[in-house]
């Protein structure tokens, strides 16, 4: 090889290599830029008088803008985020056990079709399985409630500041407000937390371990988000492991969730949803159900369900239940695009759902 060949080798691998520098360089940028101008884009509130869709209202152009990007990034694939609904899954001890009736195949005299079906014989689906809460889902007395007379449901108050004659103004009435119907497409950017690795060591955290604010920054720092943060409009999802022990009797019975102080960020954040992989969302000590135990340390007095609370009536921000986070977590996708559609069931105070994430690894 003479020496111009060389030098033109030479130059032609110089080349390839500041142009690989440059598209990377220009990748991160543009995830950057697009993340950077989405917040401009995204409402900060407040909500008008009788809101019914809390921090859903953070959702529109920057939320879908930054949705766009990771749709469309090299390696990204879509991830079911939900369990199989089925007679023999594990079922909620708060809600009515779900039953399906699977009907014969019948066809049409005179035709050619066969056709089958299935009907619920009994159970709450909104209450089972990977399922969404309604703002309405819960609501508030302003003393606690001692148990020795009948429950004083006509006190109770409500996400907006409605009442219960606003909302539930008979006990056979559905949610005449706050209801799931009013859950708007949530299409979004989500972040990822793998508190598993970060706080477990590997392994599934602890009944009634809390995952704290401080917890949620570190998170943030060690997966490579502290120049983003958690932003308005985000979906944050936070992988616990609980879901390992999802086929078993033991998985109600308790769980680990996030504590109160990490509601108040993630309220500041103006998160949209947070979903975990556990049953609560709230944390809960073993025992706790059935009265052997208190709620975790930290938790504000007669609201054991303090994070339920806080979600749904005070900063409205929606929750999902029973997710399934370990393959999106094992991939390392901590940032995604996520959409979550309820069903637009009427005055309903929950929903099965669906959720999805479509993004690439970032290990």
């Amino acid at each position: 090889m003479n020496k111009s060949s060389a030098l033109l080798l030479s130059c032609t691998a110089l080349l390839t290599t500041l142009s690989g520098c440059a598209t990377n360089t220009a990748t991160v940028d543009s995830e950057q830029s697009i993340t950077m101008k989405s917040a401009s884009m995204v409402p900060a509130g407040p909500w008008p008088d009788g809101d019914q869709r809390g921090m859903a209202n953070t959702l529109g152009a920057g939320t879908w803008s930054r949705c766009a990007h990771y749709l469309t990034e090299s390696g990204a694939r879509s991830y079911e985020l939900s369990h199989v609904r089925s007679n023999e899954m594990t079922q909620s001890p708060f809600g009515v056990p779900l039953q399906y009736e699977f009907r014969p195949t019948v066809g049409i005299p005179g035709t050619k079709h066969a056709f089958n079906g299935e009907q619920i014989a009994t159970g709450e689906p909104g209450a089972q399985g990977t399922q969404m809460d309604a703002l309405g889902h819960f609501a508030f007395l302003d003393t606690p409630w001692d148990g020795s007379e009948p429950f004083p449901a006509d006190g109770a108050s409500y996400y907006s500041g409605y009442s219960q004659q606003d909302v539930k103004p008979t006990s056979d009435s559905p949610l005449l407000k706050l209801g799931i119907e009013q859950v708007p497409p949530i299409v979004t950017s989500a972040v990822l937390l793998d508190a598993r690795a970060h706080l477990g060591g590997g392994d599934a955290l602890k009944a009634g371990q809390l995952i704290t604010a401080d917890d949620i920054q570190a998170m943030l720092e060690a997966q490579g988000l502290g120049w983003r943060g958690l932003m308005a409009g985000d979906v944050l999802y936070i992988y616990t492991g609980w879901s390992d022990i999802w086929d078993t009797d033991e998985y109600y019975t308790k769980g680990p969730g996030i504590s109160y102080d990490a509601a108040r960020l993630i309220e500041d954040s103006k998160v949209v949803l947070v979903a975990l992989d556990n049953p609560f969302t709230d944390p809960v000590n073993e025992g706790a159900l059935a009265g052997q135990a208190g709620p975790p340390e930290g938790t504000p007095p007669g609201l054991p369900f303090a994070i339920h609370h806080y979600n749904l009536t005070q900063s409205g921000i929606h929750q999902i239940q029973n997710m399934k986070l370990d393959e999106l977590a094992q991939n390392q996708v901590w940032l995604s695009c996520t959409m979550i559609l309820p069903l637009r069931s009427k005055g309903g105070s929950g929903s099965p759902v669906r959720p999805v994430a479509i993004g690439a690894s970032r290990g």
